[in-house]
């Protein structure tokens, strides 16, 4: 890390290049949070077939062994357990970024760890949701952090990077599922957490506390953090980034969440061929990521987000539309959509506030993109159940979030600005 001068008269701050090591340690934390909190949703065909009853019929629950209705209240319970993430990414802002990061991820993965253990349906749901706010926190976190330890110059380069070490981590888990749910089951995946749960101490070793947060943190006055209380001067604005945050989720929540089970149980792609998707993916993901970072970086933050969060729910309604070809077509391109709205409206929502509070607003982005995805996750089981197909449901959920991307005209472009020159000495608050 070097000292680097910014704008606004303040004394120097240590700030890393996107691929320094502080920032790899923090993206490293996001893989680890990634392999944890994704196995809920790579093996849920494996825990449904386990816990149900397949049979080869044609509703949905003789095809995937438990009903869409179960399905998604059970993915609902999870998604709506992350909303106590928002006092544990709060937490951030007194506690400090590393701290956090390192105590949510760690027992966050001890919940993966325990689920393997689930005798019931409801028992696994029950176990996974204690820890998935956990979790959840982690990433929130993990991207404030990157953001603090850059400049503008590599700070969408650093949350691109932050985003692909938790698609590195989700990716990992979903392989090992596709190649080895037959020997291993869904409690020898879950078992597998205990590898980055235990090699923590090594990596945690090079995470560091930002700059920023410790002048923030200095400040003789500065607000109660935790839940966060937004200055009014700022609430419109984090009430279009929240329902910005809301509407994308309405799509993520059901498209990531129902894909493996889908992929598997509906359409009937085999684990192998699974596997050799989520690798695939990672070049979609990479290639997004890449792409995401430049136009963030050059287009600019709105534009660039705005675009992909369209594509976002044209590409989950192709990928649900029926056949083989278009699940494993649009899973590919889902991902390289996802990977590249991730820079920029990364980089964006943490340019918004100040350092302050900005872990505090990444913790209401949690109950948002909760919110969301569990009215996504809700309405396309219901839908799936009564009209007995996944493409209807895609159709019906999906197509109302796409007028919401026109809200990010409501949000300032923050493009090639430092954090100081929007807001002041890192010790200033709202």
């Amino acid at each position: 890390m070097a000292a680097l001068e910014v704008p606004g008269g303040t004394s120097s701050l240590r700030l890393a290049r996107w691929r320094d090591g502080a920032v790899v340690a923090v993206a490293v934390v996001a893989a680890a949070a990634g392999f944890g909190q994704f196995g809920a949703v790579a093996a849920l065909g494996t825990v449904a077939s386990h816990f149900g009853h397949l049979t080869g019929g044609a509703t949905l629950r003789d095809q995937a062994g438990l009903s869409g209705t179960e399905l998604g209240v059970g993915l609902a319970i999870l998604r709506l357990a992350s909303l106590a993430g928002l006092p544990l990414a709060g937490a951030a802002d007194r506690l400090g970024r590393r701290r956090t990061l390192l105590w949510c991820c760690a027992i966050g993965l001890a919940f993966t760890v325990a689920a393997a253990a689930s005798p019931s349906y409801w028992w696994f749901v029950a176990i996974f949701a204690a820890g998935r706010p956990l979790l959840s926190a982690t990433n929130a976190v993990a991207q404030v952090s990157c953001a603090e330890l850059t400049s503008t110059r590599d700070r969408a380069k650093a949350v691109a990077l932050v985003a692909a070490g938790y698609g590195v981590g989700a990716g990992v888990i979903a392989i090992v599922h596709g190649l080895a749910s037959s020997a291993l089951g869904f409690r020898g995946i879950f078992l597998l957490a205990v590898v980055p749960l235990m090699l923590m101490p090594w990596y945690g070793r090079f995470v560091v506390e930002t700059d920023r947060f410790v002048a923030s943190e200095a400040a003789k006055t500065h607000p109660i953090p935790v839940l966060g209380p937004i200055g009014a001067s700022f609430r419109r604005r984090l009430g279009v980034v929240l329902a910005l945050t809301f509407a994308v989720s309405i799509v993520t929540g059901p498209a990531t969440s129902f894909f493996f089970l889908y992929a598997e149980n509906v359409v009937g792609l085999s684990g192998p061929v699974v596997a050799l998707l989520v690798a695939t993916a990672g070049l979609t993901g990479l290639a997004g990521l890449l792409g995401g970072r430049w136009l963030a970086d050059h287009l600019g933050r709105r534009p660039t987000a705005a675009g992909s969060m369209v594509l976002i729910a044209v590409v989950a309604m192709v990928t649900y539309s029926g056949s083989r070809l278009a699940a494993a077509l649009g899973y590919l391109a889902a991902v390289g959509a996802a990977s590249t709205f991730a820079p920029a409206a990364g980089a964006l929502s943490n340019e918004l506030f100040p350092t302050a509070v900005r872990a505090s607003v990444a913790g209401w982005q949690i109950a948002a993109g909760v919110l969301g995805a569990t009215a996504g996750l809700l309405a396309f089981g219901a839908v799936a159940d009564t009209g007995g197909r996944f493409a209807l449901a895609s159709v019906v959920v999906f197509a109302v979030v796409i007028p919401a991307a026109g809200l990010f005209a409501f949000l300032p472009e923050t493009k090639g600005k430092e954090l100081e020159e929007l807001w002041g000495t890192p010790e200033s608050g709202p």
